[in-house]
């Protein structure tokens, strides 16, 4: 009875997983009506729709995306590369409208540095917060390990109440 219960729950485990699997799996959003005709010209446009962001979500390339916007630039990538543009011809078209936080990769540039050192910069000031939390510790620790000295009246309370105590 407790090993099939054990089963159940294993299998039942193994399931949730690789249904978490597949489901995590980005699917393409392009629908048939888009695909060009051409299978050179559609590999093309598969290519670089996936170096364009969707500007709707943000995480992910217009290819995966199905927000209206995603499928609008999709269609326009095609329609630049049916009309003979180059790849760079085509991406800097749709750059040109949606500036450069349209592409996943935006090239190092003045207005996009934060972008490349900002995560660095993040890390640097959290280990130099870290390393001070940690000297402040380390310092606090050291003064309540060494015993603190006693003024001259407090020594004299401490001597009068012990010679009470003796004279007892």
């Amino acid at each position: 009875m407790m090993q099939r219960q054990l089963i159940r729950t294993t299998l039942f485990g193994f399931a949730t997983m690789a249904s978490l699997a597949i489901a995590c799996v980005p699917g393409r959003a392009v629908t048939p009506d888009e695909m060009l005709q051409d299978p050179a010209l559609e590999a093309r446009a598969r290519v670089l729709s996936q170096e364009l962001r969707c500007v709707v979500c943000q995480n992910q390339s217009i290819d995966d995306s199905n927000a209206p916007l995603a499928r609008d630039l999709r269609v326009l990538l095609r329609e630049r590369l049916k009309s003979g543009d180059g790849d760079r011809e085509a991406v800097d078209f749709i750059v040109a409208r949606y500036g450069n936080f349209v592409l996943l990769k935006p090239p190092m540039q003045l207005n996009t540095i934060l972008l490349w050192v900002g995560p660095l910069l993040i890390l640097l000031l959290a280990g130099l917060g870290f390393r001070r939390f940690i000297g402040r510790s380390a310092d606090s620790g050291e003064q309540a390990d060494t015993p603190s000295r006693l003024t001259d009246k407090e020594l004299e309370q401490i001597n009068a109440i012990l010679n009470e105590r003796s004279h007892r």
